[in-house]
């Protein structure tokens, strides 16, 4: 893991110039982004659950 990774991101990101990829580049990189996108909605369940988890012990 980058230390970058640990650093939360803020605002857009700039798009990277794909332009000069080779197709199977351009194909791998939608995986990784798809990889990525599940690994973002999971982490936000996992917070909405959490969320979810202390509304209702903090009700009782």
């Amino acid at each position: 893991m980058e230390f970058e990774d640990l650093e939360p991101q803020k605002g857009q990101l700039k798009p990277k110039d794909l332009t000069s990829w080779n197709i199977e580049e351009l194909e791998q990189y939608i995986d990784n982004m798809k990889l990525e996108i599940a690994r973002v909605e999971r982490v936000i369940e996992n917070k909405k659950r959490v969320s979810r988890d202390a509304t209702i012990l903090f009700k009782q």
